[in-house]
Formats: C-alpha cells, sequence, structure tokens
C-alpha cells in the first residue's frame, strides 16, 4: 500500500512539474510578444538610435564617465562626512555642464530616462496584477498616486 501511495504521489509531483513547465512556457511567449511590441514602438526605435549613438561616440563616453567618476567621488565625501571643496563642486558643474551641451549625452541621458519609465510601467502593471490577482485597470492605479505610466512610485 505504501508503494502504491508513493507512486500516485511522484506521478502528481511530476503532473505538477508538467502544468508550471506549460504555464511557464505561455508567459515566457506572452513575455516575448511584450518585447515585440516594445520593439516594434516608434519610441523605442528612438531610444535605441540614441543608446547607439552615444555608444558609438568615444568622447562622449568618456565625457559622461568623468562626470560619474566626479559625482560619485563627491557623494561618497559627503556621506562619509568629509567636507566638499568648492573647487571639486565647480569642476563637477563644469563637466557636468560640458557633458549636457553634448547633444548625443543629452539625448542618450533622456533615452535612459523614457526606458526607465517604460520599466516602471510595465513592472507597475506586473505588480498590481500580483495584488489584485486580477489584470489591473486604469481606475486601480489612481488611488493615491500618479498611475503606472508616471514612473514616480506611486
Amino acid at each position: 500500500m505504501a508503494g502504491r501511495t508513493g507512486q500516485l504521489l511522484r506521478r502528481r509531483s511530476r503532473n505538477n512539474c508538467m502544468q508550471a513547465t506549460i504555464e511557464e512556457t505561455e508567459i515566457i511567449q506572452k513575455t516575448k510578444d511584450l518585447c515585440q511590441t516594445l520593439v516594434e514602438q516608434p519610441e523605442f526605435q528612438q531610444i535605441r538610435r540614441s543608446i547607439d549613438a552615444f555608444m558609438a561616440d568615444e568622447q562622449a563616453k568618456n565625457q559622461y564617465q568623468l562626470v560619474m567618476e566626479k559625482g560619485d567621488l563627491l557623494q561618497h565625501k559627503q556621506n562619509s562626512g568629509q567636507p566638499l571643496d568648492n573647487a571639486e563642486i565647480t569642476d563637477f558643474e563644469t563637466n557636468r555642464e560640458a557633458l549636457m551641451n553634448n547633444v548625443l549625452a543629452r539625448d542618450f541621458l533622456e533615452a535612459q530616462q523614457q526606458m526607465h519609465k517604460i520599466q516602471e510601467s510595465v513592472m507597475q502593471y506586473v505588480g498590481k496584477t500580483f495584488e489584485l490577482g486580477r489584470v489591473p485597470t486604469t481606475e486601480d492605479f489612481s488611488s493615491g498616486g500618479c498611475g503606472p505610466s508616471c514612473g514616480c512610485g506611486h
């Protein structure tokens, strides 16, 4: 009797694994469909062009890296309680201004923000689906926040 019960449990477990695999495949396929929809959007194509143009320009990448390093250094000093030197701040601001005057760098930074906004929107919908146990409606986002397309985290 114990052997038969064990066989039934193993068979049920195998069936549950197969069912989870089927469901996962459906989820993955729908995720791929979403990705294809994103790729086909004109906004996405512009984001990619901006990123690709930036990545092909060594000067823009170097400017960006320099500003990030100087910003990180200032942040580290501030977090550790060290005084910030006015010359360091001025140097950072000068480099940041030069970066923002570089069209490729500015477009890249804007593309990053747009990409983040899209990711946030998708994640808010997925999170709300788990929270509610159903596909959310626009009204589900209207209580206490800006909605899924805002990107502010509310």
